[in-house]
């Protein structure tokens, strides 16, 4: 890099102070574009065949009252660019590339191929044999998962069982979950913050453990009614996603990947196809009247089967996984979304008299051939049915008389 570059670059401190209408380089092909309120990073660079000019877009800049991309994940992207264009790719197209990619990558392959790239970097055939078993074993549930819908509880869900067993197994197996994802981030097949960072992230809820834990931090079932209250104040898209989660006793990954196209109003079903479940089985959810209120107050005038039910802030994208989570922090801190479910089967079991094969088909929990069967029969439908419309009133705080929550109801 050029004595003028180095002049020129900006500072993270320079950078909230310029207003100008301007392009502002910070050289290497990075500049910072100010429109009015609009600040976003740019990488400009020429298109080796045509030698015209090309711009791709680096995401938000941040201001003096916004967030957005920091100025060393932007020269971080743009240096990211220059590689490209020193290989003879084209930024431009291996972004678009990597966008088409991301609505359907998930992480099995991904980790596959990503353990075969760097399998130059392993010590030995064992420690390249580790990683295998740490991505083919270990991180199982995680295979069939989209790379952009994996959440902070999906990875605690592969942790957790080796932290309280085999500590250093888990701590072995998160960083290469972490490393697995950063390099999706790179790629441009998620977005956000990295589900499996530890330093002040995971450290913070599985690093200070002595001894076996809960798996999931729940609230206790008694206080849910007063909880819903509360969370019925804030109207927001999160919040209305963690609302809906809990009436339905669904995972994160659930309820963010869950598209216009599994929605069935008529019957009142929400169908999630068998690549979406844990279980790889497809799993039918009655949804009571509240679900349903929840779906018409976020459905656009417009909607297409591919939509995202609860959409993020980029378009096309789904809300981030941790999303819930924040808003969950704000009201109680210190309980998980998953922890929701555990709560619903503390109910039902000392307030129903519903049996554990309802309760368990309801958390999508089918084991056995016999359970399997059961499960396809359309009267186990019926039984979560009346489930969850009598979680549902619990929820409202109508109570009554729990004797009434009763599988024949």
């Amino acid at each position: 890099m050029t004595q003028t570059r180095l002049i020129n670059r900006l500072s993270a401190k320079s950078i909230l102070t310029l207003t100008r209408k301007a392009r502002h380089a910070d050289g290497g092909g990075l500049f910072l574009a100010i429109d009015g309120r609009m600040r976003n990073w740019v990488f400009i660079y020429r298109d080796r065949q045509t030698q015209r000019k090309k711009e791709m877009g680096l995401g938000p800049a941040p201001g003096p009252d916004k967030h957005g991309v920091s100025i060393a994940d932007a020269r971080a992207k743009a240096a990211e660019a220059r590689r490209m264009l020193w290989n003879g790719l084209d930024p431009l197209t291996e972004k678009r590339t990597a966008r088409a990619a991301a609505t359907t990558e998930t992480f099995g392959p991904f980790a596959d191929a990503y353990v075969t790239n760097v399998s130059g970097g392993f010590k030995s055939e064992t420690h390249k044999g580790q990683w295998k078993l740490s991505i083919e074993t270990h991180a199982a549930s995680l295979r069939p998962l989209r790379l952009d819908t994996i959440t902070t509880e999906d990875v605690l869900r592969v942790l957790e069982p080796l932290w309280e067993k085999t500590p250093e197994t888990g701590k072995r197996t998160q960083g290469r979950i972490e490393r697995i994802l950063d390099a999706a981030r790179a790629k441009g097949l998620r977005t956000g913050d990295n589900p499996a960072r530890w330093k002040g992230h995971l450290k913070e809820l599985l690093g200070k453990r002595k001894g076996p834990k809960a798996h999931h931090a729940a609230l206790a079932y008694p206080k849910m009614p007063a909880f819903m209250i509360d969370l019925r104040k804030l109207k927001s898209v999160s919040t209305l996603a963690l609302e809906f989660t809990i009436l339905n006793v669904a995972r994160t990954g659930e309820t963010i990947g869950a598209t216009w196209a599994e929605i069935d109003f008529a019957q009142k079903l929400w169908t999630l196809p068998a690549f979406r479940m844990k279980a790889a089985r497809e799993h039918r959810v009655p949804l009571s009247d509240r679900a349903l209120e929840i779906l018409n107050l976020v459905r656009p005038p417009k909607v297409r089967p591919c939509d995202f039910v609860f959409p993020g802030a980029r378009k096309g994208k789904p809300l981030s996984g941790m999303a819930m989570l924040q808003a969950l922090r704000g009201i109680h801190p210190g309980i998980t979304v998953h922890g929701f479910r555990s709560a619903f089967s503390d109910w039902c079991g000392d307030c129903s008299s519903f049996s554990e094969e309802a309760r368990e088909f309801c958390l999508a929990h089918v084991k056995g051939d016999k359970a399997e069967a059961a499960y396809r029969r359309g009267d186990a439908l019926a039984k979560r049915r009346k489930l969850l419309e009598a979680w549902c009133r619990f929820l409202n705080g109508e109570t009554g008389n729990l004797a009434s929550l009763v599988e024949a109801a």
